[in-house]
């Protein structure tokens, strides 16, 4: 019998006969990836499940009766026991809490009431079995574990206001008594506010912190030599309390008491500034309400705006006037790319028992109000005013997500000197009857929350004490007409 020496020789291609199992791919890289997502998917499964298990768990418990024994907050370091009290307790003595609902619900609102302080960088909520010996087997302890800013921040900044621009520096000392107050100053100079400062002092005065007081104490030099030839400084204090949120609602109430000079006048200063120039006071007490469901108030493409402000002089110092003032705006999309906004300012003071003064008068014109139309050369402001404007912006021809917005408008309104000769009803329908009038079209380039503003614009009907001009003007500032 003959033995074969050679093994037989096998040639490919030989049948794969691996079983790939769950749709397993072959590729190395395809493999890794349906790893990952199978990996992916099981946790997805998981924490699913988890999240449906702790549901179904605090739903089954959600009237299981327990109790708050204590709340401890760990980490507040630099805040007040007193003050963490003032806060939590209110909450603690609502009604309510005597089940795991009650005790989850407000553990959540004490959470919101901490983060809202500002104190806290992070807040992170437990509840536990209370560790009191003394304590009921159904009660319970909740612990939120924080850690707070830093007590310091220093900031340089370039700030816009309307038509106005400055650089400035601001300190801020966060907790300075370690009740959620706040201590900030500022110096800046600029182009119109030539020079300023100002001290603010801020505290929350209820435990739900709606409320808030301030004290400011402050000192600026505004150049009017523009439009009044001369230049005016103020020094002063004011006291306020606010309660609210602008989507709401908010309401200040302030007492206000300041040192006004005007002086630095310029060589062709008229008659009218020069009996003007010199120190004068103010003591008044304030109110303003607030209003603003805008989105974007810059270029207001949506919503609305409205605010008040009425002020009563005369508590001392020499100013006697009672002075109120309303602005208010409507936004609305006309198309998916154009937005109409309507708005409407006006004022009117009356003085009690003295003419009113330079300082506390209204005035109005120039780019960021009635566009094209300015107050005449050594304007003593007025005692009444009403303006209007109705502007459309749109956005650039596809290009929607650019801040560069197209723009046009129409101005109109009047500033006008109270003639005591006359009824308040007179004196506003005289102001009312002989309008300014301008329109323009031009570009916005939105900065939140500046606006700039390049426009052509003419004036249309003007009085003969308006300073008029037509062509291009710029604006830049916060609040437009």
């Amino acid at each position: 019998m003959e033995l074969l020496s050679e093994t037989p020789s096998l040639s490919p291609p030989m049948q794969n006969s691996s079983s790939p199992t769950d749709n397993e791919p072959d590729d190395l890289k395809k493999l890794l990836k349906w790893q990952d997502e199978r990996q992916a998917r099981r946790l997805r499964g998981e924490y699913e499940s988890a999240v449906l298990h702790l549901s179904e768990l605090i739903n089954s418990s959600r009237s299981t009766a327990v109790n708050i024994r204590a709340v401890r907050v760990d980490g507040a370091h630099n805040t007040r026991k007193s003050f963490l009290g003032f806060l939590i307790n209110p909450v603690l003595s609502q009604e309510g809490g005597d089940d795991l609902e009650g005790v989850l619900h407000k553990t959540r609102q004490i959470s919101d009431i901490l983060q809202r302080t500002d104190i806290f960088t992070s807040v992170e909520a437990k509840v536990e079995r209370s560790r009191d010996p003394l304590a009921a087997p159904n009660d319970l302890d909740v612990i939120f574990k924080t850690r707070e800013r830093g007590w310091y921040h220093v900031n340089t900044s370039t700030l816009f206001g309307d038509n106005d621009a400055n650089g400035s520096l601001t300190a801020r000392l966060r907790n300075v008594f370690g009740g959620a107050e706040s201590l900030e100053a500022n110096m800046s100079i600029g182009t119109t506010t030539k020079k300023s400062f100002a001290a603010l002092l801020t505290a929350p005065v209820s435990p739900n912190l709606d409320t808030r007081a301030d004290l400011t104490i402050y000192g600026l030099r505004k150049d009017n030599k523009s439009f009044a030839s001369s230049e005016e400084e103020f020094r002063g204090v004011k006291a306020l309390v606010r309660n609210g949120t602008l989507s709401t609602g908010m309401n200040e109430f302030a007492y206000e008491a300041v040192l006004r000079n005007i002086g630095a006048l310029a060589p062709t200063a008229s008659i009218s500034i020069r009996e003007a120039a010199g120190l004068t006071t103010k003591s008044s007490l304030s109110h303003t309400f607030t209003f603003d469901s805008r989105a974007f108030a810059t270029t207001a493409a949506q919503g609305v705006f409205l605010k008040t402000h009425t002020e009563l002089a005369g508590l001392g110092g020499d100013a006697r006037f009672l002075k109120t003032e309303a602005a208010a705006q409507v936004s609305q999309p006309l198309f998916s790319n154009i937005n109409a906004s309507l708005t409407w300012r006006s004022g009117v003071m009356w003085g009690l028992g003295r003419p009113t003064l330079v300082s506390d008068r209204f005035n109005l014109g120039g780019p960021t109000s009635l566009r094209m139309a300015e107050d005449g050369e050594d304007s003593l402001g007025g005692d009444l005013y009403w303006a209007a404007g109705l502007s459309f912006i749109a956005d650039l021809p596809k290009k929607p997500q650019w801040p560069l917005k197209l723009h046009s408008f129409v101005n109109v309104g009047r500033l006008d000197a109270m003639d005591k000769s006359q009824s308040l009803v007179d004196n506003v329908k005289a102001c009312i009857t002989r309008p300014s009038v301008s329109a323009g079209v031009g570009l916005i380039y939105r900065f939140d929350p500046v606006r700039v503003e390049l426009n052509v614009g003419v004036p249309l009907l003007a009085s003969a004490s308006d300073s008029t001009r037509k062509g291009v003007q710029v604006g830049m500032g916060i609040d437009f007409l």
